[in-house]
Formats: structure tokens, sequence, C-alpha cells
């Protein structure tokens, strides 16, 4: 029997309409929730995925606040830019766009971040909470995931759970979450022995390798939950996922698609962050 797909579309849908609600709830007791975006140069990706955040903000009543810098932006320049944000108090979540330009240290740019409007959660005190599991924000892509499980009413609890990717943006967080929910956590990646092996053993499966195809049938037990956080753009200009989609589905009880799995989870997952960050914090205290 084929595996039920696991619809990012849906389940986000559910998640911007609370935060839509919580939007309006914060602005009768005047406090209207904003995020800043900055993006530095002129990468296509980049550009696309600013203004699909922009767009989502404005569908959910929250205010974005558009800074735009040039490639040869310095270290320095942006520093400055983010410090200003972090004195805003009409600014309640910060985001820098990544990848950033090779003459800036992206390390220096995420610790310069206020953590209370790091709705990344990319700032080593905040990674430092979710190791703790006391935290404010998580990391939009890993939280998409729990939520996307929570949905469809899948628990990690007792279940064997394999994540194919060591990322500090999706791997490791990951990992901690699924711990935090009573999984059974083994991280995989590319010096792993008998990835195969390590893999069918699991009841739910996260890739997050970055290549098309990678995850096949022979690596995915019968009836795993399989999660498919890759997005790669194949010669033909199609995106694909890291699994073997059709092949997999034969074998999996639940799999996302790419795109509309993981994706759309993100990104309501950062609506929910800077809805918080608001709520929080709303004079930037």
């Amino acid at each position: 029997m084929p595996a039920k797909l696991l619809d990012g579309k849906a389940a986000s849908a559910k998640v911007r309409t609370q935060v839509a609600k919580e939007v309006r709830a914060l602005q009768a007791h005047g406090i209207s929730p904003s995020l800043a975006v900055v993006l530095v140069g002129d990468n296509p990706a980049s550009q696309v995925y600013v203004r699909n955040k922009e767009k989502d903000c404005e569908e959910v009543g929250i205010r974005s606040v558009g800074c735009r810098l040039s490639t040869d932006t310095t270290q320095e320049e942006l520093l400055t830019v983010v410090d200003r944000l972090n004195r805003d108090p009409m600014v309640h979540g910060i985001l820098v766009q990544l990848p950033l330009p090779k003459q800036i240290d992206e390390r220096a740019v995420i610790a310069a971040i206020n953590p209370a409007k790091d709705v990344d959660a990319f700032h080593p005190s905040n990674v430092g909470r979710i190791m703790l599991d006391d935290y404010d924000f998580l990391p939009c892509t890993p939280a998409g995931i729990m939520e996307l499980l929570a949905d469809a009413g899948i628990s990690p609890a007792g279940k064997e759970c394999v994540i194919i990717g060591r990322s500090n943006i999706v791997g490791k967080p990951m990992a901690m979450l699924l711990l935090h929910a009573n999984g059974t956590v083994t991280i995989a990646h590319s010096k792993t022995p008998n990835l195969a092996e390590v893999t069918a053993r699991a009841d739910i499966l996260v890739s997050a390798v970055g290549r098309a195809g990678f995850v096949t049938a022979d690596m995915v037990k019968p009836g795993a939950v399989v999660i498919d956080v890759g997005m790669n753009r194949l010669e033909s200009g199609k995106l694909a996922g890291d699994v073997d989609f059709a092949a997999v589905a034969e074998k999996a009880s639940y799999i996302t698609p790419v795109p509309g799995g993981v994706g759309p989870m993100t990104r309501a997952m950062l609506l929910k962050n800077t809805v918080k960050a608001a709520a929080l914090r709303p004079t930037n205290a």
C-alpha cells in the first residue's frame, strides 16, 4: 500500500491561521509584530526566499522590514545594520539571509543578533537552550518537521529515529527535538559506514543531505515515516528531494513530497517564532 503523504501545505495553513489570530490579538494591545529580513548581495535563490518571507508576513499581518545591502558590503557595515535593528524597539525578529558573501564571517553576524530577536534560533545561546530543552525559539525546519509529525498523529516516543546530515541548521537540532520527544536518535553522515544498514533501522528517517535521489528503497525500513528535507534543482529545472520518492513511497507508511512537504512548514515556523518574539518582548525589553 503506497505511503500516505505528509502534506506540508495543509499543515502549514493551520499554523498560519493560528499565527494570524495571535497577530490580531497583539495588535489589539497596541503591539505590531515585525520581522526585519536582511539580504546582502544578489543571490537569486536568496532573493526568492526573501520575497517569499515578505509575502508570508503580509498574509498573516506581520510587519516586514526589508534591509537590502550590496554584494560588496563589509562585515562592519552589516554588523552596524544588525546593531541598529537590535536597538529598534519596533523590530521583534531579525533574520539575516544566508549564505553571506565570502568577505563576511557568518558566525560573527549570527552572534551579533540579539538572542531575543533571533527568530532563526541560530545564536549560540539559543542553540544551547535547545540542548537543555528550555528555549523560546526553535530552528524553523526541525520545528516544522515536529509540527508536521504531530499534525499526522505520529509520536517519536520509543521509536528509532535516524537523521542523515549533521548541519547546525537541520541535523543537530533535529536530533535534539526528537530526543526531547523520547525518540532513540542516531545521526548519520558521510563518514558513517554501512549507511543503508543504519537507515534501515529507522522508524522515522529524516534526510537532509542535499543530494537528489540519495535515499533509495533499500535504505528504508518497511512502514517507516520518511521526512525529506532536500531541495535539489535538477538539470531539467525541476525540484527534487533527497529521497527516490516513487520507490520509497511504495515501502514507507508516510512520506513528505518535494515540494510541498517540509518547505511550507519551515516558512510557517518563522512566522510563529516572530509572533512569539513580539509576545515575549513587546518593547524590546
